[in-house]
């Protein structure tokens, strides 16, 4: 009666029962964490006071912050290298790929755990594993041995039958799930996929599917271990790794979604949220001026060489910059090999790096107002760069036809042949380093490397009301990506003059000038990445508590482990009275309590509403310490 999802569960459990909504530990085999998030979590990870890493195995990728027009990103670089060193983690270069895509031909295992400090982590669920992502500072605890903590999620099994059809892709099949979820329907869930359906989607596939699952706000999503994942495995010379991993046929669910892949057409996520799902036959003719194909999602040798099937001897359209970039240095080289780059160059494309790049904010704005059809993940408002731009997510097939024709294309009607897996890929591991614990070496630090801050613990709380923002409010809108911020990543201080900055220019002023204060959001506040400085920055700023109608799971957990108070409304209608710098108290915070409301005072309107916290036994103890960070160093001391 077991589930896939349920398997692992249980076979990692450390403490707790699998009961939905109870807080449980699993321990964690794998961690990953990339160069944005990365800084901060091995900065986090020497103040635990640990001598080597406890994970069976740790990775540390540089993806994200690679152009380098000024020192600080190389200095990032070069201290994840030695801190990956000396703490046995190894490193995979500026070049060798997204950390996802690497992770998932390299280093991914069927039924074992991976943490990553990036929340597209899930793309390993495409091996039959339970990946999540989580903030940095869960990331550097799994690394230290200490088990992670989450509440027991629901099951929901997502079912495919038939068979996709000719120009269809794993694409549609994810943007169909978030039609039918939204981006906050999978909060608190794991989806299993299931069915006839899935026999013929394969590794890479698959991998598009989990990948999009973050933005259902899931916890995680996988497949089982099966035939495809053997495939997968033994043609990147990991046959060895491979296990069979299958639900029981009489396996529960919390939930059961049947999607018909023998009815599935061409979709389109329109602007500005991945769940506007909308059929490209209804956009069909409309005129598009940029075109990025590439990703974590999107960017597999197969994804790939289908794009290059369907561009082979025609050119971009005039009015089109299409631009392509690569997940991995394997992928690069085995398009190289068989020439199937030639064809993506003689086509006008412009070849990118093997890293996120456009994904992220990282180079390739678009234009004033311009339509931006993009194979990625996210295409929330300004995270192209380019406020004013319509961010579309589709399919590598219907960014590629659109690309020739200069308007959305259906590629249902147009003749290409769809890439199959190769019989052996290239390995070359020589981008990855090996650590060898050697305490000698210097781990090396540059100037914009700073301290942690750190934040006292609690006490009482009153202060005014810094920000009030509306539902759906994303890690990009509190701590912007891009080339402009991404670099002072490892320096909060700094960082913390972006926060909130695309909506309220005046949040970082007003915060400094109040000595922070509260957050007021509505629903699914914190959506998006995983990027643990959308709290960090807020509690340098001041903030010590907000109050939502619901959270994205892992900005929650990451308010708490900044000792940040998450609140929600128990009357949902008390957040359309709060002003701008009201003044708020907490009045029984000293100690917070399980299961009973907070009272809070508005003394500048006069009058007291309640809040609940939905915080388990430990989370109070680390926001009652001033924050994870200080809990840990409590409990050595």
């Amino acid at each position: 009666m077991k589930s896939v999802a349920y398997k692992i569960l249980e076979k990692h459990l450390v403490e707790g029962e699998m009961i939905q909504g109870e807080p449980i530990k699993i321990h964690i085999d794998t961690t990953l964490t990339q160069d944005a998030t990365g800084t901060m979590t091995y900065l986090q990870l020497e103040k635990m006071g640990i001598d080597h890493v406890k994970t069976d195995c740790s990775v540390s990728y540089v993806d994200h912050n690679t152009l380098q027009n000024g020192f600080m990103n190389a200095d990032d670089h070069r201290y994840l290298q030695t801190v990956a060193n000396a703490y046995g983690v190894y490193f995979s270069k500026a070049g060798n790929g997204i950390c996802h895509q690497v992770q998932l031909e390299r280093f991914d295992k069927p039924g074992q755990t991976l943490l990553g400090s990036d929340s597209h982590t899930p793309t390993g669920g495409a091996m039959g594993m339970i990946a999540m992502g989580a903030g940095g500072l869960d990331v550097a605890c799994a690394m230290a041995g200490i088990p992670f903590s989450l509440k027991m999620p629901k099951l929901i099994n997502v079912k495919l039958t038939g068979k996709l059809r000719h120009g269809v892709a794993a694409k549609d099949i994810i943007l169909k799930v978030l039609e039918v979820l939204s981006v906050k329907g999978g909060v608190g869930s794991i989806l299993e996929y299931s069915g006839d359906g899935i026999d013929s989607l394969t590794v890479p596939e698959r991998s598009t599917i989990t990948n999009m699952g973050a933005e259902l706000g899931a916890t995680t999503s996988l497949f089982p271990s099966d035939e495809q994942t053997k495939i997968f495995l033994e043609r990147q010379g990991r046959g060895s790794d491979y296990i069979e991993l299958k639900a029981d046929e009489d396996a529960k669910y919390d939930q059961v979604i049947t999607i018909n892949l023998d009815e599935l057409v061409p979709l389109v996520a329109a602007p500005h949220s991945p769940d506007n799902i909308e059929t490209v036959d209804c956009l069909v003719g409309k005129k598009v001026d940029q075109i990025c194909i590439g990703s974590c999602t999107n960017s597999s040798f197969t994804d790939l060489c289908t794009v290059a099937n369907i561009l082979k001897g025609k050119k971009v359209h005039p009015d089109v910059s299409l631009s392509i970039s690569f997940g991995s240095k394997q992928v690069l080289e085995m398009l190289a090999k068989c020439g199937v780059l030639n064809d993506l160059l003689s086509s006008g494309a412009r070849l990118l790096e093997a890293t996120c790049g456009p994904c992220i904010g990282m180079g390739q704005s678009p234009k004033t107002d311009a339509i931006s059809l993009r194979t990625f993940n996210r295409n929330f408002y300004g995270r192209s760069g380019t406020m004013s731009a319509g961010v579309y997510l589709v399919s590598p097939e219907v960014a590629a036809v659109s690309a020739i024709e200069g308007v959305f294309t259906n590629p249902m009607h147009v003749e290409f042949e769809k890439a199959q897996m190769p019989e052996s890929y290239i390995i070359d591991d020589s981008m990855i380093l090996v650590p060898d614990l050697d305490k000698t070496k210097p781990i090396e630090k540059g100037p914009n490397i700073k301290d942690l801050p750190s934040k006292s613990a609690l006490s009482t709380i009153d202060k005014k009301v810094m920000i009030k923002v509306e539902d759906n409010i994303t890690t990009d809108h509190i701590m912007p990506a891009g080339a402009k911020v991404l670099p002072f990543r490892s320096n909060i201080e700094k960082i913390s003059e972006f926060c909130f900055g695309q909506i309220d220019e005046d949040f970082f002023t007003r915060c400094k000038e109040n000595k922070g204060g509260f957050i007021i959001a509505g629903e699914n506040y914190g959506q998006g990445s995983s990027r643990e400085h959308a709290a960090l920055a807020p509690m340098y700023l001041g903030i010590d508590a907000v109050i939502a109608k619901s959270y994205a799971r892992i900005h929650q957990q990451n308010l708490v482990n900044s000792g940040i108070i998450p609140c929600v409304f128990k009357n949902p209608s008390d957040y359309e009275r709060i002003q701008l710098l009201d003044e708020l108290e907490l009045m029984n915070i000293n100690p917070i309590k399980v299961d009973q409301p907070i009272v809070v005072a508005n003394k500048t309107q006069g009058y007291t509403f309640e809040v609940e916290h939905n915080l388990t036994e430990e989370q109070i103890e680390v926001i009652q310490c001033g924050g994870l960070l200080n809990k840990i160093k409590k409990s050595v001391a």
